[in-house]
């Protein structure tokens, strides 16, 4: 599902208009961006926890076998409530 079909199907289950579902949307993901630039997990109930993790410096081997040093970086993650595991495992049926 593209960007326009998500924000169509938001705007349906809604009642809004497109135009005011996407600022509506864009509104929520940039205040989530916020928390995440100050590191802060942001967590949406039924539905999981996004949070900031770091992960550590490493050493890592190439194909040539040369061993390069990763520095440490920031990334995104995300883990699904309970409910949502389990509907997935089980391939969307509850």
């Amino acid at each position: 599902m593209n960007n326009k079909e998500f924000v169509s199907e938001l705007a349906q289950r809604t009642g809004y208009g497109n135009n005011k579902t996407q600022k509506y949307l864009l509104c929520v993901l940039n205040a989530m961006g916020d928390g995440f630039q100050e590191g802060n997990a942001v967590q949406v109930n039924n539905f999981g926890t996004f949070e900031v993790k770091k992960k550590l410096e490493r050493v890592m081997v190439n194909p040539n076998g040369q061993r390069l040093l990763v520095p440490p970086k920031l990334v995104l993650g995300f883990k699904p409530c309970p409910a949502w595991k389990d509907k997935i495992k089980n391939g969307g049926s509850e």
